[in-house]
């Protein structure tokens, strides 16, 4: 088959390269930079930006199915800078998908799209979007999402959104690099009770989830149009799995901690202050990042599990020592990941 990654430069776009390569796949990417990893893998590369409608179709010619992964991701920023990228974007992989006949386009998507601010514990996808939203980023995506979704009708187009919920491991340039910053700075606190569990996604199982829904969608219309939570089976308390993280890393736990009620009093305020002042960068808290760091969000993946036969294929305990250099590597200062030519 020939396969387009969109953003397969980046952290899950990259993994979803190598292991369509592995079964044998035709892969082209569309991404704004240039990768070593890509050169390394001799794929063929097309830069291009998803705002771009002229350059993303081009990009869709020849191509029997998209994995779009590329977005801007992030809890502070204009609403331009999400939507034109993330549901613009999206829109125009959906035309180049229906202007050059693609069969297939599987969607990363996230949980956030469903969020509401209050905690979800092994939830399913019958949640409803939210009539709210505390940042710009799920907004986007769910708009994106809702777009996607609507775009499959068997003929040819069939699509399905997956929603993987905190993408972890090797090679990582957001998640782990900023914790592991903030615990040797002495900046991490944990927020809230200690006692809420969350479901993560080992990388390598979130791209197979991708390469497992592609495969349902040749063979019959069971997922197409619909959304998926796909993560470990189990879920985890969240700062009891952080302090696995940095005992890993060599680095000590966490010790301190605010209530859940201050940390979003503290990011309503930083909101206002960053706003007004034009303030670079991002908070440090958000009333978006309190929610996330203090609430439970668990999935059921049975649905998955049900329609497109997902099946993790690493374990935690194997992700864990996979991921321990890079966690040795940011403790003592490095990078978690080639850099970027």
């Amino acid at each position: 088959m020939r396969m387009l990654v969109t953003g397969g430069g980046g952290f899950l776009g990259l993994y979803i390269v190598e292991q369509l390569l592995a079964a044998g796949h035709e892969v082209r990417v569309f991404c704004r930079g240039t990768y070593r990893s890509l050169t390394a893998l001799n794929v063929a590369v097309v830069k291009g930006d998803l705002r771009d409608r002229g350059a993303v179709e081009a990009a869709c010619d020849g191509i029997d199915a998209v994995f779009h992964t590329a977005a801007v991701p992030g809890v502070w920023g204009s609403w331009e800078h999400f939507h034109s990228t993330n549901t613009i974007g999206t829109h125009n992989v959906i035309s180049g998908c229906r202007r050059h006949g693609v069969r297939r386009l599987i969607y990363t998507s996230s949980p956030s799209v469903v969020f509401d601010g209050s905690d979800h514990v092994d939830a399913d996808e019958t949640l409803a979007y939210p009539e709210t939203w505390l940042c710009h980023y799920p907004r986007s995506k769910a708009l994106a999402e809702q777009a996607v979704l609507a775009a499959s009708d068997s003929n040819p187009l069939r699509t399905v959104s997956l929603r993987p919920h905190l993408i972890w491991g090797p090679r990582d340039n957001h998640l782990i690099p900023r914790l592991i910053d903030r615990a040797r700075s002495g900046r991490l606190r944990r927020v809230g009770a200690g006692r809420n569990m969350v479901s993560v996604t080992y990388v390598e199982n979130a791209a197979a989830a991708h390469l497992q829904a592609e495969r349902s969608l040749r063979d019959a219309a069971t997922a197409a149009g619909r959304a998926y939570f796909v993560n470990e089976p189990q879920a985890v308390n969240l700062w009891d799995w952080v302090n696995q993280l940095l005992r890993l890393a060599g680095l000590p736990r966490v010790t301190t901690s605010i209530s859940a009620r201050q940390a979003a009093a503290i990011g309503g305020v930083l909101e206002v202050l960053y706003r007004l002042l034009h303030l670079p960068g991002e908070p440090p808290m958000t009333r978006f990042l309190a929610a996330q760091l203090s609430g439970s969000h668990s999935y059921s993946i049975a649905a998955a599990q049900r329609d497109f036969q997902y099946q993790p294929v690493v374990t935690m305990e194997v992700g864990l020592k996979r991921l321990q250099p890079d966690l040795r590597r940011l403790a003592s200062g490095g990078e978690s990941r080639p850099a970027d030519e």
